[in-house]
């Protein structure tokens, strides 16, 4: 009998651990080990996403994923006692503290006498493999990509379908539900709407992202009324889908723009994996050092304001409120509503970087940090101090007609596009018939754009 060990490789589809044992009986075995992850266990979005997953993916097992929580460590060595099992497999994780752990466990099954066996079955290319010909890490997205990935073989090819069989021993397990992922205050209902979760949603949110979004997905992807964004980092994050099938099904639609766009988002995800690796202290430490000293501003009200999406500048409150709304964010908005915290407000990145992994059904350690720490500037290949994002002007080019903004921000739907995005603009009888007082129905701005940017300019120059 073999153990597989899921993780973060939720499928049965294309995945090479499962692939490699799968002629022998498999027993397939999740533990939710909170003890190991400490401050970095899934935030509560995630948590949500990850029950249903789990279900799904039972439901594909006929019922026989066995649950677990606890110390892996232990559970593992427990399971081979009571099962007798002689060889398990699991896919490689890639957070520092899996790594960590990974190796422990290996060591201590492997000197218990068990064949253990890992794989790779979340990433296109394995971090250690690229790197610079002085054999260090790349700091710098193009020269990763370019010279680093493109120049390496290619991803892998799919894997073929396989039949399963399944053990049939029993062993003293939890139950998904035992496992508490869902919150006691079922504030996720609001999420359910949004997602398809499981195997055959990723495979679905594939296949409509080909059929709709990819054509005009270089242009497109900037605008988030549009359906241009692929909506798979979920599915990617906890393995629904593997980067090989999306790499795979996209280069088959051809080699044009939105081809080799998208195929770069994809090496986007791959590279903050890169620096993960590389600097573990990412997720919590300035990746430049020069940032240590920066003064940061510490005021919960307007840090409140921002996660609530009431700061009066309609664009920013419209994607916070998307995040809570739907546990997730468009990509051109996480932009604004970073650059708008930590430049506009002089809040640590590392506060939004904390709300976004408890608020993000896509909290991915690796993507959440390097992003936030390109927001902020002081990460790998990140925006310069001096680019500010306006968000008056990013509402009126990326959401020129509102579509996006009126959604998330109602109490402004009746307002004229010129006054949307400055609202405090608008003369009193625009406010009037839009049905809109000012400080009541919707918060005037909480800080000044042109001096909030004045100022971050002046406390970043000084760097």
């Amino acid at each position: 009998m073999h153990i597989h060990w899921f993780r973060q490789d939720l499928r049965l589809a294309d995945n090479p651990a499962l692939f490699h044992g799968h002629q022998d009986k498999i027993l397939p075995v999740f533990i939710l080990d909170d003890i190991n992850s400490e401050q970095f266990k899934n935030g509560a979005a995630s948590r949500w996403w990850l029950h249903h997953s789990l279900k799904s993916l039972n439901e594909s097992l006929h019922g026989k994923l066995r649950f677990f929580k606890g110390d892996a460590r232990k559970i593992l060595l427990e399971l081979l006692w009571q099962t007798g099992a002689k060889s398990i497999a699991w896919n490689r994780c890639y957070e520092p503290w899996r790594i960590n752990r990974d190796k422990e466990i290996k060591a201590e099954l492997r000197q218990q006498g068990a064949e253990v066996s890992t794989h790779n079955g979340s990433l296109l290319f394995e971090p250690w493999e690229v790197r610079k010909n002085d054999d260090s890490p790349y700091k710098v997205f193009t020269p990763f990509y370019r010279r680093g990935c493109l120049e390496l073989p290619p991803p892998r090819e799919l894997l073929p379908k396989i039949d399963i069989k399944l053990a049939t021993v029993e062993v003293e397990s939890e139950s998904l539900d035992d496992l508490e992922l869902l919150p006691k205050i079922r504030w996720d209902k609001q999420l359910q709407p949004h997602w398809n979760i499981g195997e055959a949603g990723a495979l679905q949110q594939l296949q409509e992202f080909l059929d709709n979004g990819l054509s005009n997905y270089k242009e497109g992807r900037d605008f988030p009324a549009n359906p241009n964004v692929s909506r798979l980092s979920p599915y990617l994050h906890f393995g629904e889908i593997s980067p090989n099938q999306v790499w795979n099904a996209v280069r088959k639609r051809g080699d044009d723009k939105n081809v080799d766009h998208f195929c770069s988002e994809l090496g986007w995800r791959e590279f903050s994996y890169n620096l993960l690796y590389h600097f573990p202290e990412l997720p919590y430490k300035n990746l430049q050092p020069k940032f240590n000293a920066f003064p940061w501003q510490n005021d919960n009200v307007v840090i409140t304001a921002w996660k609530r999406g009431q700061t009066g500048y309609p664009i920013v409150d419209a994607g916070m409120r998307q995040l809570w709304q739907t546990g997730y964010m468009h990509n051109r908005v996480r932009m604004i509503v970073g650059s708008f915290l930590v430049k506009n407000l002089l809040i640590d990145w590392r506060e939004g970087e904390r709300w976004f992994w408890d608020c993000l059904v896509d909290a991915d350690l690796a993507n959440n940090s390097a992003s936030w720490q390109w927001v902020a500037g002081c990460g790998a290949d990140a925006a310069p101090y001096f680019r500010v994002f306006n968000p008056i002007l990013q509402g009126q080019k990326f959401d020129k007609n509102g579509e996006y903004t009126r959604h998330f921000v109602p109490e402004l739907a009746n307002l004229p596009d010129k006054y949307l995005f400055c609202p405090w603009e608008a003369p009193t009888e625009v406010l009037s018939k839009a049905g809109i007082r000012l400080g009541e129905d919707y918060p005037q701005p909480i800080v000044d754009i042109k001096e909030s940017r004045e100022r971050a300019l002046a406390a970043f120059s000084c760097l």
